[in-house]
Parts: C-alpha cells; sequence; structure tokens
C-alpha cells in the first residue's frame, strides 16, 4: 500500500509504502526546488554511525527531479493524534531526544557545517534577489520593518554558546516517540551540521507553539537540561524565518 504522508512548500512529496515493519518512505522532490536529496542521503549515512536514523536504500534522479528511499523507523512522530492529545509527554521526550542527538553526535568528525555565515551568505543572496518577502518575519517580528533592518540585526551574531552536530530542521514531526513516549530516533536531517546548539533548541522550542500551543517551550528545555537564552532564541528564529 502507498500513502501520501507530506507535501511541502516547494512541491516535495514524502510516501510511505506500508504499514508493517518493513515499511519504506520515498521522498521526492522536484528539480525546481533546488534540493539535492545527494545532501541527506550523504547526512543520514554518516549520521548512521552515531544514532538511530533512517538506512538509505536507494538515490537516484531523472530530468523531473530526485528521489531518496530509506528504511522505516518504529515509532510515531511526535505530533501524532495521541501525542498531541499528551504533549507533556510529547514535549519531554522530544527536549530529551534532542540532547541525546546533540551528545552522539561527533563534532570534531562532522564533515558538515550548518554555519550562521553559511546561512546568512545564502539569505543575503536571495534577498539580493528579491526572494525574500517581508511576510516572511514580519508575523513574529513586527517591530522589523523592512529586509535591510533584518539584515543589519542578523549581522550581530551571538555568541556560540555550545557546538554540537545540529539537527538542521529540529521541529516536533521529526522526532519519532515509542508508544511508551521515548524519543526512538529523528528523521529529515537534509540540513544537518555542525552549529550552536541554540540553532536547533529556538526551532524545536518554537514548535511546540505550533503543535500543542502555549506552554510548552519551557518544559522542552528543562527535559533538553538547559535555561531559556531569549537573545540566541530570537536570533535563530529570525535567522530560520528568512530560510533554514
Amino acid at each position: 500500500m502507498v500513502s501520501a504522508v507530506w507535501e511541502n512548500e516547494v512541491g516535495g512529496l514524502t510516501f510511505r509504502l506500508g504499514d508493517g515493519p518493513d515499511r519504506r518512505f520515498v521522498k521526492w522532490t522536484p528539480v525546481s526546488s533546488g534540493i539535492d536529496l545527494r545532501a541527506e542521503a550523504d547526512r543520514l549515512r554518516w549520521a548512521g554511525a552515531f544514532t538511530r536514523v533512517p538506512r538509505v536504500l536507494d538515490l537516484g534522479a531523472d530530468e523531473d527531479g530526485g528521489w531518496l528511499v530509506t528504511a522505516g523507523l518504529p515509532g510515531d512522530n511526535a505530533v501524532a493524534d495521541r501525542w498531541k492529545r499528551d504533549p507533556a509527554t510529547a514535549v519531554a521526550a522530544i527536549g530529551s531526544g534532542l540532547r541525546a542527538l546533540h551528545d552522539a553526535l561527533p563534532v570534531v568528525e562532522c564533515p558538515f557545517t550548518w554555519s550562521v555565515d553559511e546561512r546568512l551568505a545564502d539569505v543575503r543572496r536571495r534577498a539580493s534577489a528579491g526572494l525574500i518577502r517581508a511576510d516572511a518575519w514580519r508575523s513574529d517580528h513586527p517591530d522589523l520593518t523592512d529586509l535591510e533592518q533584518v539584515l543589519d540585526v542578523l549581522a550581530d551574531v551571538p555568541p556560540v554558546d555550545r557546538l554540537v552536530v545540529c539537527h538542521g530542521d529540529a521541529c516536533a514531526p521529526n522526532t519519532l516517540l515509542t508508544p511508551d513516549g521515548r524519543c526512538c530516533g529523528h528523521v529529515d536531517l537534509g540540513s544537518l551540521g555542525v552549529a550552536d546548539r541554540w540553532a536547533d533548541l529556538a526551532i524545536a522550542t518554537w514548535s511546540t507553539q505550533w503543535n500543542y500551543g502555549p506552554g510548552w517551550e519551557e518544559p522542552l528545555l528543562r527535559a533538553y537540561g538547559v535555561e531559556p537564552d531569549p537573545v540566541r532564541t530570537r536570533y535563530y528564529r529570525l535567522l530560520w524565518a528568512l530560510g533554514p
């Protein structure tokens, strides 16, 4: 049985093949998306030596787009209906699971980066091409009225708290939970790389608002084992808003 399970904002699709322990997932992205799934496959293969991530089964491309086939992991994602009804368990698992991921992946051995410098260079490139719209940030940062002001704010990079190998998209749906509510793996690691841990934490906490409602940011940070950091959180959310 083939089921469509996800569609992203650039037309990419994810399908599930089967429902049992041998289920697989196929991610497809159109050529127009500019996404190279080889980057995700390389990151999955590297991270799989240290933590639980999907195993790459196949990778290919044609004139229409590219595809990545991975083996399914056990567990449900943290925004499955049962976990939306039990956000305390889900949020604790996301926080502790993210800490475990950061602790497991070795920074000195990681060949990938998700640095502010690289991300800012991409933001400036897209800004020069007129590809960033004001609504990308204004709803969450109404005090920033124009793109030049945003770029000025982003130029003031906070000092690194702790370098880790970041997930790169630490939103709640990318954490998988066991039936008893423990983290059992992570998916969608196409941006995995070395960065300040707040690049992940700012987005992981932000996503609790979208998926569970208000009041769950600090419980996630407690489960991770860190105090809130409003300055780094605001910075990395603004950078994310302009394009992860």
